[in-house]
């Protein structure tokens, strides 16, 4: 049985008020709030004009709860071969073209180290595929790569096209990769609508795409985030995301919330729980292999 149990105004249309199971009557719920329910589309046109208000208030209560959550990692994730959360340096890591995982630079490293000591060819420390030898090749296997779906490889392909100038193949590689669910992707859409690269300045739909990067754990969005809520005089929101980005690991947020501290704009616990947090997620990230690595 669920622990919740539904109040007598969940069980009736909230515009007609027939009762759930009368005729057998299924009740759906309005997407957006969850507060009502309603028999069927005509009745939730009906109602709009009384219930949008508390709609949309309790929508953008729900939207906080999801966007003010605390990651319980980066958007980078842990490195395949050591299960270590990867560092948020991506000078700390490897993108291996051939199978399109992140590769810590310990254990790329230490795979090095053993193929000269026993006189074997590069290969992925993952998949075991060959390395490649030149740039060509290398984009070789990303295409490879794209055409199974990969989302990394497709972002890497917008990142590609971006570089070149394409914006509209970019647009279109980031907006694929997004799709299917990859985060960076997200921060990328995020910066071509602030922009207005290959399509027309958007700053809703640059900070809709800035949230969903922020929500998965990327720190720089959640930064961004941060900056935009400070500009606009949101003190508490911004505060809220420089916070949860420190606890990330990210310098930039983590000396923010210091400034805030001296100013008075942070509380003593927040500091110290952001401080704590921050060094944590540093602390998480480190090896003694990754420490030879450097």
């Amino acid at each position: 049985m669920s622990g919740v149990e539904e109040s007598d105004d969940m069980m009736r249309c909230a515009s007609c008020g027939i009762v759930a199971g009368v005729d057998d009557i299924k009740l759906m719920k309005c997407t957006a709030c969850k507060l009502v329910r309603y028999c069927g589309v005509k009745c939730q046109k009906d109602h709009r004009p009384q219930h949008k208000q508390a709609c949309k208030k309790r929508a953008a209560e729900l939207r906080d709860e999801i966007l003010f959550k605390q990651p319980e990692s980066t958007h980078r994730g842990d490195c395949p071969i050591c299960c270590l959360p990867l560092s948020i340096d991506p000078d700390k890591s490897t993108l291996m073209s051939c199978c399109c995982k992140l590769i810590c630079n310990g254990c790329d490293y230490a795979n090095v180290r053993r193929e000269v000591r026993e006189k074997l060819d590069r290969k992925c420390p993952f998949c075991r595929h060959p390395v490649p030898k030149s740039e060509e090749e290398f984009k070789r296997n990303i295409l490879r790569r794209i055409k199974a779906n990969d989302p990394v490889a497709i972002r890497q392909m917008g990142g590609y096209c971006n570089q070149e100038g394409d914006y509209d193949g970019a647009i279109e590689y980031f907006k694929k990769a997004a799709g299917l669910g990859d985060l960076g992707a997200h921060y990328e859409l995020s910066v071509m609508y602030r922009e207005g690269k290959g399509v027309e300045k958007d700053d809703k739909k640059a900070v809709h795409h800035l949230e969903q990067a922020a929500i998965g754990g990327v720190p720089f969005a959640r930064h961004n985030l941060g900056i935009i809520e400070n500009r606009d005089g949101r003190m508490d929101r911004a505060t809220k995301h420089f916070i949860i980005a420190a606890k990330l690991g990210y310098d930039n947020s983590m000396k923010t919330v210091k400034e805030g501290f001296k100013g008075g704009l942070v509380s003593k616990e927040d500091f110290a729980a952001a401080l704590r947090g921050h060094q944590a997620a540093i602390d998480a990230t480190k090896s003694p292999q990754r420490e030879e690595a450097e």
